[in-house]
């Protein structure tokens, strides 16, 4: 990824997908941001919800994918925050 690209993809976390899942009582953190990767959690409501992979299939990946069409999306789940993650607001 550019550092355009990343800026395009902090925007789209930020504006769109962060509200969306606050909206729904979770929370989305940033582990890690490399070239042709990323790196998510989700948290909150979404800690060992069945339905997280549904908004990983259905909100976050179209919306990375807007935006990095060929990196490599990595989300997990749990209460257990990764070390250096950072909250997405």
């Amino acid at each position: 990824m550019t550092a355009a690209s990343i800026d395009q993809l902090l925007k789209v976390l930020t504006e769109i997908v962060a509200p969306l899942v606050r909206a729904d009582g979770g929370e989305i953190y940033i582990v890690a941001v490399e070239p042709n990767h990323l790196s998510l959690h989700l948290a909150g409501k979404y800690a060992g919800c069945p339905g997280a992979p549904l908004v990983v299939r259905g909100i976050i990946e179209p919306a990375i994918r807007s935006v990095a069409p060929t990196a490599r999306l990595d989300v997990t789940s749990g209460v257990r925050i990764p070390e250096g993650a950072s909250l997405v607001t």
